[in-house]
């Protein structure tokens, strides 16, 4: 194994610990994490949260206009 040092965020650390909970390991989770990234092309649905997910759609270029001017809309007002 080899140590890194990485920077984050202070609110998306607080973010990431809420999600994997008192029991898992920090390091751990981040190395599987590291893991799928590579294996996988593209986004993985499953583990993206609703928010970032309308983001997405909002953001293509084959979305429609009222899809995507909604989708701003929600994002917006849940800030």
């Amino acid at each position: 194994m080899t140590a890194i040092h990485v920077s984050v965020p202070v609110r998306l650390l607080e973010e990431f610990d809420q999600t994997i909970g008192f029991h898992h390991s920090r390091s751990r989770k981040i190395s599987q994490l590291m893991k799928h990234h590579l294996e996988q092309e593209g986004m993985i649905v499953d583990d993206c949260t609703t928010r970032q997910l309308m983001a997405f759609l909002a953001a293509r270029d084959d979305c429609d206009e009222v899809l995507s001017a909604l989708l701003l809309q929600i994002l917006t007002k849940s800030l």
